[in-house]
């Protein structure tokens, strides 16, 4: 039966936890997101950043736990039911078709139809291009040649693109998994400028990042996992660089990391 949540609450996860056999991944993580809000999640590796966000995406089916989403109880059965909920993920293989060019990814898997002929379609590529130069406008996306493949792209564009398609589909909520790891210092700034201008339109976000300068120029509350565990939710006005990684480290400890905001 649904359930419904505070209104300006789009995600909230109540004693979320995933088994592997004996080892814990992650236990009873209590997590909020509001609408428009930007979340960084933080924690060295291992910790169960990675494996919370599969548990909401419906990537790995949760040991036990709740996840309600837009006022309702879910339980997905896959990425693809998160998707049409309204949930897009980046996730750190970006799940790209590298000999496909870019309006032929950003519609991957939604394909625009001109005529259906029936077991046959013919798409509308016009109509998909036109879209894709919309969304790339929206983001902010700088793509010279749409025509180009993925697989001749530099990592920054094509972690672009599968921001790009993130931003363009997601109705209620974006998630981003380390956006960033891989790229250099102009292509990370491109990401990071994407990221506010999604703060900018009012998409609520989740940042999963190790970088310190980008949490903080970004989100607005930090939360921090150890060993499965949530161990701090900050407020960024309210926190220091300092603190957090005493957090991450395991140098502080305790209920005072679980502030209320």
């Amino acid at each position: 039966m649904s359930q419904a949540i505070t209104s300006d609450i789009i995600l909230k996860t109540e004693g979320l936890t995933k088994h592997y056999g004996g080892v814990h991944a992650l236990e009873d993580a209590n997590f909020e997101l509001r609408r428009g809000e930007h979340v960084a999640i933080m924690g060295d590796n291992g910790a169960g950043k990675s494996t919370f966000v599969r548990q909401i995406t419906g990537v790995e089916q949760r040991t036990r736990g709740r996840v309600l989403f837009d006022g309702e109880e879910v339980h997905f059965k896959g990425p693809l039911e998160a998707r049409e909920a309204g949930i897009e993920t980046v996730f750190q293989n970006l799940a790209l078709a590298d000999d496909l060019d870019v309006p032929s990814n950003l519609f991957l898997g939604r394909e625009k139809i001109l005529v259906k002929l029936g077991p046959f379609s013919i798409l509308d590529f016009k109509g998909m291009r036109t879209a894709t130069e919309d969304a790339l406008k929206r983001t902010a996306v700088k793509i010279p040649n749409l025509a180009n493949t993925i697989r001749n792209m530099s990592g920054g564009q094509r972690q672009c693109v599968a921001i790009a398609r993130t931003a363009t589909f997601a109705s209620k909520l974006i998630i981003m998994d380390e956006p960033t790891a891989a790229l250099g210092v102009q292509e990370t700034a491109q990401v990071e400028n994407i990221i506010r201008q999604l703060k900018a339109n009012g998409e609520p976000l989740v940042l999963i990042s190790h970088n310190m300068r980008q949490v903080f120029e970004l989100a607005d509350r930090i939360v921090v996992f150890r060993r499965g565990r949530i161990v701090a939710n900050l407020m960024k006005s309210e926190t220091t660089s300092e603190e957090i990684v005493a957090y991450i480290t395991g140098a502080k400890t305790g209920t005072d990391g679980i502030r209320t905001h």
